[in-house]
Parts: structure tokens; C-alpha cells; sequence
């Protein structure tokens, strides 16, 4: 079966992309966390950037990012917060989610001008990251509530990875991270 891998804005996806997104997300979350909204997808901040991976004509893989100024400490750093990343349970184990997380980081590096990539996960998937080039930064995260989109949340010890961008990933500043906003 071919494998496609599509790099799309936000803005330009089509409707069948959008009910492929709709369906690849609520087959794993709905049950959880409700429907589906491309504006504000489960309470997370929604991507500007979308890398489709398409088996097919299923989309298998998916991995959004956003470009956004956050603090570290009290320097403004431009980041691409990454989040939205999922693999069809039909198609995890063959390397989809590791080739759609590299197409990704190739897009931030050469084509957004975000100093790095950013993002928060749970720890089981650290390992995960780290095979495509992450890195754990160890800081308390503020940012406001998925939930509410008004509540502050403090987080100590993530995990929080970062990737290189314009900048290498060990020139990550020290200190507080305050995403101003959402998380991904």
C-alpha cells in the first residue's frame, strides 16, 4: 500500500482532510474527551501546520504544530509546540509515527523560523521522542488550562522535550517556561 506524507497550513485543509482528521481523532479520543473540533481539538491549542501521513486513502499519522513566542526564564523564544500526534492503532509498529514526527521536524527546521521544537507528553512516550531527536528540558511549565482556556497550570518535571530548529536543542536556556497560552 503506498504511503503518502502531505505537509498542509491549517488554512488550507479540505474538507476531505478535515473529516479525516475528525475520524483518525475520535476513533482514539472520543469516548474520552468528546468530539472533534479543529479549532480548539480537545481544548489544545489547534496546529498551523499539519503533517498527514495517508496509507492509502486512510490517514494513518498525524502531527500537528503551532509556531508560537513563549518565555523561558525572561527570554522570548519562538517555538513550534507540537502536539496532535497520532498513529491509527491499524498502523503503529511500522515506523509511521517515526517517519510523519522526522517530515515534521524537517518543515520546523527549514521552513517556519522557530528557534526550536517544543513539547509536552506523557513519560511512557519519552523514549519515543528521544529516538527522533528530542531532548528532555527539565523547568516548571505554566500555561493555561485546556480545560477552561483561563485557568494558569503549574507543572513541575514534564516531560517537556525540545528539538533543534534554527537553534541546536543543548542552546535551550535555562529557566521557567511559560507557553502563554495552551498547551499542544
Amino acid at each position: 500500500m503506498d504511503e503518502v506524507l502531505r505537509v498542509r497550513r491549517h488554512i488550507d485543509l479540505t474538507a476531505a482532510e478535515l473529516d479525516a482528521h475528525e475520524n483518525l481523532f475520535d476513533g482514539e479520543y472520543r469516548n474520552e474527551f468528546g468530539v472533534w473540533n479543529p479549532d480548539a481539538p480537545y481544548g489544545y491549542s489547534p496546529a498551523d501546520t499539519h503533517v498527514l501521513a495517508f496509507r492509502g486513502h486512510a490517514l494513518a499519522a498525524h502531527v500537528g504544530f503551532q509556531r508560537r513566542l513563549i518565555l523561558v526564564g525572561s527570554q522570548e523564544i519562538l517555538v513550534a509546540g507540537m502536539g496532535g500526534v497520532l498513529v491509527d492503532e491499524r498502523y503503529r509498529g511500522m515506523g509511521l509515527g517515526g517517519r510523519t514526527m522526522r517530515q515534521a521536524q524537517t518543515v520546523m527546521r527549514d521552513e517556519t523560523g522557530v528557534d526550536f521544537g517544543f513539547l509536552g507528553c506523557r513519560r511512557e512516550v519519552v523514549p519515543l521522542y528521544e529516538s527522533a531527536g528530542w531532548a528532555q528540558v527539565h523547568a516548571a511549565e505554566r500555561c493555561l488550562s485546556r480545560l477552561d482556556q483561563t485557568s494558569v497550570v503549574v507543572s513541575e518535571g514534564g516531560p517537556n522535550l525540545v528539538c533543534s530548529a534554527k537553534r541546536r536543542a543543548s542552546q535551550w536556556p535555562q529557566g521557567d517556561i511559560d507557553l502563554l497560552g495552551t498547551p499542544w
